[in-house]
């Protein structure tokens, strides 16, 4: 995890945080297959997803000469869950002052750095552009949102596994409750180039690595469904819930039978550092669009990683801060 800015703490502490506002970006996935994920994802995800290779379509041309596929895809959540018109912007969005970026991504610049070893090995460093060396840097995701829309509030990279995307949004939680941001954009990303692909296929069930992202906005005491404390535990099944039973379940890859829930991964397939943000966009979403009862219950992980949990509820249920 890096920490490259910082910013003054804003004044107050937030007791409760919100999620108000959310946005999915994945290439290629439709309503053509059957099942509860299928619906469930397509229900709150209309709209086609360009790959990253059509990310001007979204973004503009301007700004994107060597920019990986994962920076991409990240730039195309963000400019969906603020609903902005396509092309650059000309001026930093309303609030990016305090604004912070936390980003979760475990493969994000795998293929940079295979391909600038590569380089360096076949020749010497002065081989390498200096226009892709800063992608060496697994926080060049983060840092490249936060240069493009102007957030000038902390900013993180999360690389910690299957719980990386609750990771992340643990920490933006925490970045609002400790007073150190006033909104937290989280973004949960992974590409699905051959690198990528080559490695996640050395984990236990990681073959078929989906390229995709999710954005999801934190602020305090805000309008939206609102957030619970992120719990880390062993097992695949979720602890116990705080409140009425969910009526939403999100379950870890492979254990809905475990946990009565829906495994996104059966529509999108492996997502993997991306897929609690993509979670938590999907139940954000869901809870958001009509009338809904109940919350949902958000779970990721894998026995080798371990487990995280959180619960999302809708706006105006008083859910407990605690510890997250």
């Amino acid at each position: 995890m890096n920490n490259t800015a910082h910013t003054a703490h804003p004044t107050g502490y937030a007791a409760g945080v919100s999620v108000t506002a959310h946005a999915l970006h994945v290439p290629g996935a439709d309503g053509t297959t059957a099942g509860a994920a299928s619906a469930l994802f397509t229900s709150v995800a209309p709209e086609r997803a360009c790959g990253p290779d059509e990310a001007h379509t979204v973004l503009g041309r301007k700004g994107l000469l060597y920019k990986e596929d994962s920076t991409r895809l990240a730039l195309c959540a963000v400019h969906r869950a603020f609903g902005l018109p396509p092309g650059k912007l000309r001026e930093p969005l309303p609030g990016a002052a305090g604004t912070a970026v936390v980003v979760s991504s475990n493969f994000g610049n795998v293929r940079t750095v295979r391909d600038i070893v590569a380089e360096m090995r076949a020749g010497s460093g002065h081989d390498v552009s200096p226009l892709n060396g800063p992608n060496a840097s697994s926080n060049v995701i983060a840092s490249t949102l936060a240069i493009r829309y102007g957030f000038t509030g902390p900013n993180l990279m999360v690389c910690g596994g299957a719980t990386s995307g609750l990771d992340a949004v643990r920490l933006g939680a925490l970045l609002l409750r400790a007073g150190r941001a006033r909104r937290v954009v989280v973004v949960g990303v992974e590409p699905d180039d051959e690198v990528a692909r080559g490695l996640a296929a050395l984990r236990p069930g990681g073959a078929g690595l989906r390229s995709a992202a999710a954005c999801v906005v934190l602020e305090p005491e805000a309008e939206g469904p609102r957030l619970g404390s992120v719990r880390h535990h062993a097992r695949p099944g979720a602890p116990a819930e705080a409140g009425a039973p969910a009526a939403l379940r999100l379950a870890a890859p492979g254990t809905a039978d475990i946990s009565g829930g829906v495994d996104l991964t059966d529509h999108v397939g492996e997502t993997y550092g991306a897929l609690g943000v993509l979670q938590l966009a999907v139940a954000a979403a869901w809870l958001s669009s009509g009338e809904r009862s109940g919350g949902a219950l958000i779970t990721c992980g894998d026995d080798e990683d371990g487990y995280a949990s959180v619960r999302l509820d809708p706006a105006g249920d008083r859910v407990p801060a605690g510890a997250c």
